[in-house]
């Protein structure tokens, strides 16, 4: 029966993604997103092809972008503030395996991405990392640490380059229906 209960939930997770990814306007993203539990503000742009692995446990602000083909592993939560901007092939996962477990249990924690954050495409960020207010993550990098306010990281795993200005201007929206 838990099996069953567990592919029934999975593949509601997974035509819900269909759906979300054949709507072509923002605002029913928007509102798709809102009806299974998450908040979303305004706005904020979900591109196509973002896959979530669950349904609530995601919650963002307003200005913001998360861009084409991403993965949100929201089981244990995403919290993202406000102009913050996900690009394209960025993963961020909240749950996973201990491997040290003889039992393989589940062991999770939430993502924290502060306002005004910049993820460049093809980032991977690991369960319980906190990407602080006005950090920027270069393209390719693991976070597997928490970031800075207003640092610069980058690499595998993601380290400290230097730190940026702090007067942003820019909002992080981007509502170009289908830009990759």
């Amino acid at each position: 029966m838990k099996n069953l209960k567990l592919n029934i939930k999975k593949t509601a997770v997974a035509l819900f993604n269909t759906l979300l990814s054949l709507a072509l306007f923002f605002n029913v993203r928007r509102s798709l997103l809102r009806v299974t539990g998450c908040r979303v503000g305004a706005n904020t742009t979900v591109h196509r092809k973002v896959v979530f692995f669950s349904f609530g446990n995601f919650s963002i602000g307003k200005n913001c972008t998360v861009n084409y083909d991403c993965y949100l592993d929201n089981r244990a939560g995403i919290h993202i503030g406000d102009n913050v901007n996900i690009s394209h092939n960025t993963r961020i996962y909240t749950l996973g395996h201990d491997i040290d477990d003889p039992m393989s249990c589940l062991v999770g924690k939430p993502v924290l991405i502060e306002d005004n954050a910049w993820i460049f495409p093809n980032v991977m960020v690991m369960p319980g990392v906190t990407i602080s207010k006005g950090a920027v993550v270069y393209p390719g990098s693991v976070v597997t640490r928490n970031v800075e306010a207003y640092s610069i990281v980058g690499g595998n795993p993601a380290k400290h380059i230097r730190f940026r200005n702090k007067n942003i201007l820019y909002r992080a929206d981007f509502p170009v229906w289908f830009a990759l």
